[in-house]
């Protein structure tokens, strides 16, 4: 009868210590990517009843399932959106309410900027993508309308102003100067963008 040889025998006691340096290593040189959202504040409960509006006031937007565009129930494009919230924001239809309207004054549209709710709807099949670039546009339009304001009193855009009282590194004098200017600017011209339910 032949003798059996022995297998030798691995140490496995080492390996452990390998696999977990090895762990180590992966988690401190990985990077992990965040998802970053939209820059939204949700509105606070308000405990009043809403205040009642008038329909001519209202302005509202709706992108379907096939991610096309109805403006008051007209099809319109990407493009023409901001151009078309400038107009309604800014159309001052109650001339003696809004003295720094340049719009057309028109008295079937907005009053003034105040009393001007842009409404965008959806459907659960509109994509991601074209959601995110209307919302873009729309805060475009407020922001074109802010800057031209902001450069006509304080000759300064408000989106570098709003930025630079933001900045950490702002000294205190200083944000508490550009306060008041970046509140004056967002009363004339308050966000008033509202989000309907998903249809």
């Amino acid at each position: 009868m032949s003798k059996r040889l022995k297998s030798p025998e691995v140490h496995a006691g080492s390996m452990a210590d390998i696999a977990f340096l090895l762990l180590i290593f992966f988690l401190v040189t990985t990077t992990i990517e965040t998802d970053s959202g939209l820059d939204r504040m949700l509105p606070k409960k308000n405990p009043d009843p809403p205040k009642p509006f008038n329909e001519r006031n209202v302005l509202r937007i709706a992108i379907n399932g096939e991610n096309q565009l109805l403006l008051e129930d007209n099809p319109i494009g990407i493009e023409d959106i901001k151009s078309k919230a400038i107009a309604f924001l800014d159309n001052g239809g109650d001339a003696k309410s809004c003295n720094y309207c340049k719009g057309a004054n028109d008295p079937t549209s907005s009053d003034n900027p105040l009393e001007a709710i842009i409404s965008l709807s959806n459907t659960r099949e509109t994509s991601y993508g074209t959601y995110i670039t209307v919302q873009n546009e729309l805060v475009g339009a407020y922001n074109e309308l802010r800057n031209r304001e902001s450069q006509r009193l304080y000759k300064v855009s408000f989106t570098d102003m709003h930025a630079h009282y933001l900045d950490a590194n702002t000294p205190t004098e200083t944000k508490n100067a550009l306060r008041e200017k970046v509140k004056t600017i967002q009363k004339m011209y308050p966000l008033n963008l509202l989000e309907a339910k998903i249809k």
